[in-house]
């Protein structure tokens, strides 16, 4: 009776999509990377459609861009009882954005767009035999969202515009199970599935001087559902009949983001430009899933996940040296939504700061290349309350990333 209860306890505590500030991936254009991850309120080419959909309409060309992030992070957590330490051997991900921004043919004030981006996405791999196993081994997760996208400039100081949003996922998450076999291996439990869901971005952009700008973009929250995921469990033949393999069903929600952002051109050779992000992490306050074949173990459950909505705050700085070559640098800080008690092994998030740099060259009329270089490093101690996993996670994340850009 005993291992059952903790047994129930170790499936409620699986995640089916693990999102916090760590999943949330701020990687969408390599001029905002940059410049701190910055871009409500400064409209410099077709990433407008996802910065801000009212400003895109200020763009003077036609424009496609296409960028990649490779991200690499490092992970290391040290246990609070033992002082033992264990690594992730986390494979690269790689964020990608693409955008394509037209305007219609007989109106300039007018365009319309496509953007394809993975606003949320990670990959975790825990070393064999960690403190943590029966929380979490391995965690892969992606989330694209499509977005067609109008924008409209109603005259030179206003644009308006919104874009629907289609979000297609998939999530691969596994766990040791303390039920010993015979072998001496401990079960494994495997939960994968894909997920979709829908949304909208929106926003305005204000141009009141030739210096100053301003934006207000509200992103909506995408309720991501999995409808038919494939749960498989490798246990000891005793047990077999309380863990069979079969499907099920659950749903998250990846936040809205409201951001208010300000630009302000002192020369023409300088811009600055500053965001302000109000997260609503709120909304996911409680993780459930169903399993369609229950058992007295196998049951359906509830477990309390607690997030907070949150700020960040990004700032950056873009130098002309010359009319083809530009320099940037920023700065970006973020609360964590993950209050103290519900630290997981999928997300050790902590407050952060992200330093950030790029680069941008010009090599024709047409034809531009940019590259972003990010760094943050994280610490976090806690004990969840769930499954006593107690220590202190580390962890170092670097994105170098690359873009190119066909203007006409």
């Amino acid at each position: 009776m005993v291992y059952k209860k903790l047994i129930g306890l170790y499936l409620c505590t699986m995640p089916i999509v693990a999102t916090a500030q760590g999943y949330q991936v701020n990687l969408q254009g390599q001029k905002q990377q940059g410049m701190g991850g910055a871009g409500t309120a400064c409209m410099q080419d077709a990433s407008a459609l996802f910065f801000n959909p009212g400003g895109a309409s200020f763009v003077d060309e036609n424009s496609i861009n296409l960028g990649v992030t490779p991200t690499i992070a490092k992970g290391l957590f040290m246990d609070a009882n033992t002082h033992q330490t264990y690594k992730t051997n986390d494979p690269v991900s790689t964020p990608f954005a693409a955008y394509g921004l037209f305007a219609l043919k007989d109106s300039n004030n007018l365009k319309i767009g496509m953007a394809v981006y993975t606003p949320f996405g990670s990959t975790v791999q825990w070393e064999d035999k960690w403190a943590g196993r029966f929380a979490l081994t391995h965690l892969q997760l992606q989330a694209i969202f499509f977005q067609p996208t109008i924008s409209f400039r109603i005259n030179s100081k206003w644009g308006v515009g919104a874009g629907f949003i289609y979000s297609s996922g998939k999530v691969n998450l596994q766990k040791d199970l303390p039920l010993l076999g015979v072998d001496g291996n401990y079960g494994h439990a495997e939960l994968s599935g894909k997920a979709n869901g829908f949304g909208f971005n929106a926003g305005v952009y204000y141009k009141p001087t030739s210096k100053l700008s301003i934006g207000l973009t509200y992103r909506s929250k995408v309720n991501m559902s999995v409808k038919n995921g494939q749960a498989s469990f490798n246990v000891p033949a005793s047990v077999k009949d309380n863990f069979p393999d079969g499907s099920f069903t659950a749903s998250l929600p990846l936040p809205s983001i409201a951001t208010i952002g300000f630009a302000y051109k002192p020369t023409n050779k300088l811009d600055l430009a500053l965001d302000m992000n109000y997260v609503g992490w709120k909304a996911y306050d409680t993780l459930s899933f169903d399993y369609k074949n229950n058992t007295t173990t196998l049951i359906d459950t509830k477990s309390a996940r607690k997030y907070k909505n949150t700020f960040a705050f990004r700032a950056g700085a873009q130098y002309k040296i010359t009319t083809r070559f530009a320099a940037r640098i920023g700065l970006a800080y973020g609360l964590t939504p993950v209050p103290n008690g519900y630290v997981t092994p999928e997300t050790p998030d902590a407050n952060r700061v992200n330093y950030t740099a790029g680069l941008g060259y010009m090599f024709s009329k047409h034809l531009r290349v940019d590259a972003s270089f990010l760094f943050t490093h994280l610490k976090r101690t806690d004990t969840n309350i769930e499954t006593n996993v107690s220590g202190t996670y580390k962890t170092n994340v670097c994105a170098p990333g690359i873009a190119v850009s066909y203007n006409f």
